[in-house]
């Protein structure tokens, strides 16, 4: 039952980043400068899940994550010469962040944490009852 928890801990690890990184995106939706002041704006982030092959094995291990910069999805281009950061043409490059999708993506990873919890719930419950027949 512990190698149970532990899965499901890391699973639950692992949605809770997945919406941090998405909670990044939607604040950054408007971003249109870097850390430094430069005008580049915000590039999306996605997360990546796989096995966590802890001392080699491959079965029932748990969950890593990785961060990496959504490098596929276009800029959204925005016709405004009077903001500050638009080019010479009077484009202004916003984040490749979509609002709709970033919101299902969070709705997935609610829904993904919370069968986690229930895991854990029913593990928790499974072991009150083996103790009580033993008891």
């Amino acid at each position: 039952m512990q190698r149970t928890l532990d899965i499901s801990t890391s699973g639950l690890v692992a949605q809770r980043h997945r919406l941090d990184t998405i909670a990044g995106n939607i604040a950054h939706a408007n971003t249109t400068l870097d850390a430094d002041g430069n005008v580049a704006p915000y590039q999306r982030r996605l997360i990546t899940f796989m096995a966590d092959e802890a001392n080699g094995k491959s079965r029932g291990a748990g969950v890593k994550h990785r961060v990496e910069l959504d490098a596929e999805t276009p800029f959204r281009s925005v016709y405004d010469p009077s903001h500050p950061h638009a080019d010479k043409q009077g484009i202004v490059k916003y984040p490749n962040v979509d609002i709709i999708t970033e919101f299902s993506d969070a709705l997935l990873a609610t829904r993904a944490y919370e069968a986690n919890i229930a895991v854990i719930d029913m593990t928790r419950q499974m072991a009150e009852q083996s103790m009580q027949i033993l008891v």
